[in-house]
C-alpha cells in the first residue's frame, strides 16, 4: 500500500534510532520517490545521507548531502554530514571548508570544533609531507635525467620512484611535476632495468590512492600522454617480465576506467565530465589489433588475450549490458579466430606460445557465454562458420589445416559452436583422413581435434565405432612419441565414457589400467617436451574416473611428483587436466546417491542402475588423500592458484576449491594445509570461481577457521577477508552443514576483536545469524546462538536488544531454559553479557516470560558449572541493576540457592562462589537479608 512521504519519513526516523539502517534507508528512498515538495525532499536527502554515513558508503553520503544543500544552503546538519563524508573520502580541503562554515554558524558545537581540529592537523601534516616528498621526487627526477650519472645510481632512483608512487603524496607529486614524460623516456630506453621500474611506477599512479582529480581522469591523462601504441608495443616485448608488467599496468588502467564508468565524474566546479567509455573502447581496439600482428611476441599476444578475457565479458549476468562483448565480436572475432587457427609449423602467421591456443579457446568461450539471446548466438555461429568455410573451401592443404585447427579451438571453448562447425560437410572425414597422414604436424592437429570432438556421448559412440581402430593403430605403430601420446589420450577419453559408473565400461577389463600405466610412464619421461607430457595428464584426467586407476596413480610417487612439477611449469594449458585428475583421485566431485526405493524400481523395470566401485568407499578415499598430502599436493595447488593465465578458468578454480575442501575435511590435515599456504590460496577462489567453486572454497575456509587460530591461519589484514565468504554460506541455497560450519567459524572470528565484529556487522551477518537462531536443527540453532553470544560484545549489536517491539530478549530467556545444554550455555552467556553491559535490560527480563524466575533458578541449580556460572552472573547483574529485582530474587528460592553456592565446598567452582557471595553482600547492603552476626545478636541489618 502506498504511504504518505511524511509517514515514511517518520518510520525511517524510528528505524534509524533502533539501528535498522537498511530499513531506514528503504523508507527514505521510498519517501523521496513519492515526495513532491522540494523542502521535504531536502530533509529526506539529509536523513538518507546520515544512513549512508553509518553504512560507510561515503560517496553516496556526500551526494545526498549536496542535494540537500542545493535546496537549503543553510542546512547545517547536511553541511556537517557532507564534511564528514568528504573527510572519509580523503578530500580534506573541501571537508575543511564545510566544517569551517558549520563552526562559524555554531561556534560552541563540540562536534564541529573536533572535526575542524582533526582536519587542520591532517592538512598541516599533508603539507609537510608533500614538501618533503616533493624534494625527494625532484631528486629522483634529476638523477634519472642526468645521463652522465652512474648507471647504478640511476637504477636506484628508478626503484625509489616505484616506492614513492605507492604513497598518496608521492604519486601526486610525480603526476603534477610531469613525471609521466620522464617515465615515457624510460620506456623508450628499452633497457629492462629502467622499463620495469617505469611500468611499476605507472601502476602506482593509476591505483591505490586518492588524487585531487578523480583516478579515472588521471588514468585517462596518462594513457593519452603515453599512447596505447607505445604501451602495446612494450607489452608485445619478447622479454617475459616486461610483457607481464605492461599487462599488469593495462589491467590497472582498465579497472580505473571501468570504475569511473559506474559513477558520475565531476570536477571541482561540480561540472559533469565525459565518461571514460570511449577511452576504454579505444584501448580494447588496440588489444584486438595486437592479436594477429607479426611484430608482437608470443608472451605479448598471450597478455593481450588475457586482458580481453578479464575486461570484456560481464562480471555478473545480473548486469544486463553486454554491449562490450558484442562490440568485440563485431570488431575482432575474425582476428581471434585467425590466432586460434594458426599452426606455426605449417601456416606461418603470428608467433605463439604453448598457452596461446588454450587462451584463445577461453576468450571465445567467455564471449559466447556472455551473449543473451538466440539471435546474438546465431550471429556468433554464423561468423565462425563463414571463417571456417572460407578456409576449408580453399584448394590448399594449409587452408584446410587452419580450418580444422580453428574447429579444434572452438571445441575446447564454446563447444556448441565447435560441434556445429564439425558437422559441416566433409569436416569429420577430413579429420579422420589427416590422422593417417605421414606429416607429423598434420597428424597432431587431426588427432587433437578428434580428442576434443569425443566430448559428447553421441559423438563418442560414433568415434568409438569408426575411430578406435585408427587410434590404436597410431598408438602401436607410430614411431613418434608425440603422436602416440595423443592417440593414447583419444583412447583414454573414449574408454572413460562411462564416468564413475563401474558397470559402464567401453573397453575390456584391465584395458584402462594398461592405458593409465602408459600415461604415467610418459608423464615421468623428461625427454618428452612439456606440451606432450601434458597430454599424458589429459589421459589420466579421463582414466581416473576408474577407482583402480586412482589407486595406482596415488601409489606412484614419481608420477605424482612429475604432475606437480608440471603444475608449477610455464605450460598453463595443463592446469585443468591436473585439477580434474586431483578431483577424481580425491572423489571431490558431487555424487547424488539415488533413493533406494527408486533403485529397486529401476531393477524391477530392468533399467540401468549406476554402480559405485568398491575402491571409491570412504576408507580408500581417506588413504588417497593422505598419500597426496605426503606427496606435496598443497604446494602444487597453491602454485596453480597463483598462475596469471586465461587457462586458469573459473571451472579450473572450482576443481582446485573442491580438492582443498576434500583435504581439509580431515581435521588432522588442516594444519598442514595452512602451513603450506593453503589458507591464503583459498581467498581468491571465493571470489573468482564458479558459483559452486565459491561455495566449496568458502566451506574450506570455514573448516580451517573453526579448528585453527584465525589470526595465525590468516595473519594481518587477511583475517578480515575471510568474513565475507563465511557470511555467503548463510544462505538458503547452502546446505545445513555449510550453514553450521559458517556459524561456527564466525563465532571464532567474532571473539577476536571489535574490528572483526564490525566487519561481520558490515557484511549484514547479524540478521542472518538471528534467522538461524530459529532453525529447527538443534546444532544449527545452538551454533547461531553461540555466534550471537560473541557478536553482542559489540555495542552496535547490543543496541538491537533495546528495541521494545522485538522478541530478541525473550528468545534468549526462553533458550536459557531449554533441554539442549549447548543452546542453554550460549543463550545464558549472551544474557550474562547483555545484562552486564546494559543494566537497563535487566528490568525487562521479568516481562519476557512468567517463567523467568524458574529458568534462572534452574541455571543456578544446574550440575554444569558453566551453566551455574552464567546463572549466578545474570543474577548478580539483576541485583546490581535495580533494588526491586533484588527484592523479587530474595523473596524466592534463589536466596537459599545462592547461600549454598556461596558456602562453596570441595567440588565448588571458585568464580561461582565469589559471584554468589557478591549477590548476598548486595542484598545485605539493600537491607533485604540479615547477616549471620545480626541474626546471632537478634538485630536486623541496617
Amino acid at each position: 500500500m502506498t504511504k504518505d512521504p511524511s509517514a515514511l519519513k517518520e518510520e525511517g526516523n524510528k528505524l534509524f534510532k533502533r539501528g535498522d539502517l537498511e530499513g531506514a534507508l528503504s523508507c527514505y528512498t521510498s519517501a523521496l520517490e513519492l515526495s513532491a515538495c522540494q523542502d521535504q525532499s531536502a530533509v529526506l536527502y539529509r536523513n538518507r545521507s546520515a544512513c549512508y554515513l553509518k553504512l560507510q558508503d561515503y560517496s553516496k553520503a556526500e551526494a545526498d548531502a549536496t542535494r540537500a544543500l542545493e535546496t537549503d544552503p543553510g542546512d547545517i546538519k547536511a553541511r556537517f554530514r557532507r564534511a564528514q563524508a568528504l573527510h572519509m573520502l580523503g578530500k580534506l580541503d573541501q571537508s575543511f571548508l564545510d566544517a569551517q562554515k558549520c563552526a562559524q554558524l555554531e561556534p560552541k558545537n563540540k562536534a564541529f570544533q573536533e572535526l575542524l581540529g582533526q582536519l587542520s592537523a591532517q592538512i598541516q601534516q599533508k603539507a609537510v609531507q608533500l614538501s618533503s616528498t616533493d624534494s625527494r621526487v625532484q631528486q629522483m627526477f634529476n638523477l634519472l635525467s642526468n645521463s652522465s650519472a652512474q648507471a647504478s645510481d640511476r637504477q636506484k632512483a628508478a626503484q625509489n620512484l616505484v616506492v614513492l608512487s605507492r604513497e598518496d603524496a608521492g604519486a601526486e607529486q610525480i603526476f603534477r611535476n610531469d613525471g609521466v614524460k620522464l617515465l615515457q623516456k624510460l620506456l623508450e630506453s628499452q633497457q629492462e632495468d629502467f622499463v620495469l621500474p617505469a611500468l611499476r611506477t605507472l601502476v602506482g599512479l593509476c591505483t591505490g590512492h586518492q588524487p585531487r582529480i578523480p583516478l579515472c581522469l588521471q588514468t585517462m591523462a596518462i594513457v593519452n600522454d603515453l599512447g596505447m601504441d607505445r604501451l602495446c608495443g612494450v607489452m608485445g616485448s619478447a622479454t617475459s617480465a616486461v610483457s607481464l608488467s605492461a599487462c599488469h599496468l593495462l589491467q590497472v588502467m582498465f579497472e580505473a576506467l571501468t570504475e569511473g564508468m559506474k559513477k558520475d565524474v565531476r570536477g571541482k566546479d561540480e561540472a559533469l565530465l565525459p565518461e571514460p567509455s570511449s577511452e576504454l573502447r579505444s584501448m580494447l581496439r588496440h588489444l584486438i589489433d595486437m592479436l594477429p600482428a607479426s611484430s608482437v611476441s608470443g608472451p605479448g599476444r598471450d597478455s593481450a588475450i588475457n586482458l580481453l578475457v578479464k575486461q570484456v565479458p560481464r562480471k555478473s549476468h545480473k548486469n544486463p549490458d553486454n554491449s562490450l562483448s558484442l562490440w568485440v565480436i563485431d570488431q575482432g572475432l575474425k582476428k581471434i579466430l585467425e590466432v586460434a587457427g594458426t599452426v606455426p609449423e605449417v601456416t606461418g602467421g603470428p608467433s605463439l606460445t604453448d598457452n596461446t591456443p588454450m587462451s584463445c579457446s577461453v576468450l571465445l568461450s567467455k564471449l559466447y557465454d556472455d551473449l543473451k539471446s538466440d539471435r546474438e548466438r546465431e550471429n556468433f555461429n554464423k561468423l565462425c562458420e563463414e571463417y571456417i568455410q572460407h578456409h576449408f573451401g580453399s584448394s590448399g592443404l594449409e587452408s584446410k589445416l587452419r580450418a580444422i585447427q580453428t574447429v579444434s579451438a572452438l571445441l575446447q571453448g564454446p563447444s556448441d559452436v565447435g560441434n556445429r562447425t564439425l558437422e559441416m560437410s566433409g569436416m569429420m572425414e577430413a579429420v579422420i583422413s589427416l590422422c593417417a597422414s605421414e606429416n607429423v604436424t598434420h597428424q597432431q592437429v587431426a588427432i587433437e581435434t578428434l580428442i576434443h570432438a569425443a566430448g559428447k556421448a553421441k559423438r563418442a559412440s560414433f568415434i568409438t565405432a569408426n575411430g578406435v581402430a585408427l587410434l590404436k593403430d597410431l598408438y602401436k605403430k607410430s614411431e613418434n612419441d608425440q603422436i602416440r601420446v595423443r592417440a593414447l589420450v583419444g583412447l583414454c577419453k573414449l574408454g572413460s565414457a562411462g564416468g564413475t559408473d563401474f558397470s559402464m565400461k567401453q573397453f575390456a577389463e584391465g584395458s584402462t589400467l594398461k592405458l593409465a600405466k602408459q600415461c604415467r610412464k610418459w608423464l615421468c619421461n623428461d625427454s618428452l617436451p612439456p606440451n606432450s607430457r601434458r597430454w599424458a595428464v589429459e589421459g589420466l584426467a579421463y582414466l581416473t574416473f576408474d577407482a583402480d586407476v586412482k589407486e595406482d596413480m596415488v601409489g606412484d610417487t614419481n608420477a605424482l611428483q612429475a604432475m606437480f612439477h608440471l603444475a608449477k611449469s610455464e605450460d598453463k594449458t595443463v592446469l585443468f587436466a591436473i585439477g580434474s585428475t586431483l578431483v577424481n583421485c580425491t572423489n571431490s566431485y558431487d555424487v547424488e546417491k539415488p533413493d533406494p526405493q527408486m533403485v529397486e524400481l529401476a531393477k524391477y523395470a530392468k533399467q540401468h542402475v549406476p554402480e559405485e566401485h568398491p575402491k571409491d568407499a570412504q576408507p580408500f578415499v581417506e588413504k588417497r588423500l593422505l598419500k597426496l598430502l605426503e606427496a606435496g599436493v598443497v604446494s602444487a595447488l597453491v602454485c596453480m592458484v597463483k598462475q596469471e593465465s586465461p587457462a586458469l578458468t573459473e571451472t579450473c578454480k572450482e576443481c582446485i576449491a573442491r580438492v582443498f575442501l576434500a583435504l581439509v575435511d580431515r581435521q588432522e590435515a588442516r594444519g598442514t594445509v595452512v602451513a603450506q599456504g593453503g589458507g591464503k590460496a583459498l581467498l581468491p577462489l571465493v571470489s573468482e570461481s564458479t558459483d559452486v567453486g565459491k561455495i566449496k572454497a568458502a566451506q574450506a575456509l570455514a573448516k580451517i577457521t573453526i579448528t585453527s587460530n584465525p589470526e595465525i591461519a590468516f595473519p594481518g589484514e587477511r583475517v578480515y577477508e575471510v568474513v565475507r565468504p563465511l557470511v555467503s554460506l548463510l544462505a538458503l541455497e547452502c546446505s545445513l552443514l555449510q550453514n553450521f560450519e559458517a556459524l561456527m567459524a564466525l563465532t571464532n572470528l567474532a571473539g577476536i576483536s571489535e574490528r572483526i565484529r564490525q566487519k561481520i556487522i558490515k557484511e549484514k551477518a547479524v540478521s542472518k545469524v538471528e534467522g538461524y537462531m530459529f532453525e529447527e536443527n538443534d546444532l544449527v540453532r545452538a551454533a547461531a546462538t553461540e555466534c550471537m553470544c560473541n557478536l553482542v560484545l559489540s555495542p552496535e549489536v547490543q543496541k538491537l536488544y533495546l528495541a521494545t517491539d522485538s522478541d530478541r530478549l525473550k528468545l534468549l530467556v526462553l533458550y536459557s531454559g531449554e533441554d539442549d545444554e549447548r543452546l542453554r550455555k550460549a543463550a545464558a552467556g549472551t544474557l550474562a553479557v547483555l545484562t552486564g553491559d546494559m543494566p537497563e535490560l535487566c528490568t525487562r527480563i521479568p516481562s519476557t516470560t512468567s517463567h523467568w524466575m524458574e529458568i534462572l533458578q534452574a541455571l543456578l541449580l544446574s550440575e554444569s558449572q558453566d551453566l551455574q556460572h552464567r546463572g549466578v552472573v545474570i543474577t548478580l547483574n539483576l541485583i546490581q541493576a535495580e533494588k526491586s529485582l533484588a527484592e523479587k530474587l530474595m523473596e524466592s528460592e534463589a536466596l537459599e540457592i545462592l547461600s549454598v553456592l556461596a558456602k562453596g565446598g570441595e567440588a565448588s567452582y571458585a568464580p561461582v562462589t565469589r559471584a554468589a557471595q557478591r549477590c548476598l553482600d548486595l542484598a545485605l547492603e539493600y537491607g533485604l537479608i540479615k547477616s549471620y552476626e545480626a541474626e546471632a545478636n537478634g538485630t536486623s541489618a541496617p
